[in-house]
């Protein structure tokens, strides 16, 4: 069983049984994913910030707050969707592992490979539902219901773009995983 204290540091990189045809994409998804986190540090910095604002201004000022809300629920959003694919880079989304020991190697990769498959596919369609939404809010001008009405374009499209992201880091990491799923095993990996 593993409490996690034994295991390794997650180390961003790319999986030595990319594709040769995919290197390419995945070198580029690599550098995207760290400029990725930048703006999510960035993002979530703004975010304290303008909170902190909205706290001293509305208690200490008595100043209204109608825009502080909702300016750091998007760079929430932003922060969020944006370093999903970084996350997964890593592999360092929640995974349970239980079954994992219980199964024999050849089918434990298996599953992997499985699972790798059913994500990708869940995050392609939420990628293609986020654009549909960020274009109708871009093509009829919708906007929040506050009195500051901040386009809803700007959420839909950190949306769309951070699960587009997550979803090509899904796509190189699963044919990397079929790819290895052919290869001989010779050590433990």
């Amino acid at each position: 069983m593993s409490h996690g204290f034994e295991l390794k540091p997650a180390v961003a990189g790319i999986d030595p049984d990319t594709p040769a045809l995919l290197q390419p994409v995945a070198r580029l998804l690599h550098a995207l994913n760290h400029g990725m986190v930048v703006l999510g540090m960035l993002a979530l910095l703004v975010a304290s910030c303008v909170l902190t604002y909205s706290v001293v201004s509305r208690y200490v000022m008595q100043a209204s707050t109608d825009w502080q809300d909702e300016a750091a629920v998007f760079c929430l959003v932003g922060a969020t969707f944006l370093c999903g694919a970084f996350v997964q880079q890593l592999r360092g989304h929640v995974g349970i592992e239980a079954v994992a020991s219980l199964l024999p190697r050849a089918v434990n990769r298996l599953r992997l490979a499985l699972v790798d498959l059913l994500c990708t596919a869940f995050c392609t369609f939420f990628a293609w539902k986020s654009w549909t939404l960020f274009h109708e809010a871009w093509a009829e001008g919708q906007t929040t219901s506050s009195s500051w009405a901040p386009p809803l374009w700007i959420p839909y499209g950190l949306m769309a773009l951070g699960m587009t992201l997550l979803s090509l880091q899904l796509l190189v990491q699963l044919t990397a995983r079929l790819n290895g799923l052919f290869k001989p095993q010779g050590g433990a990996r």
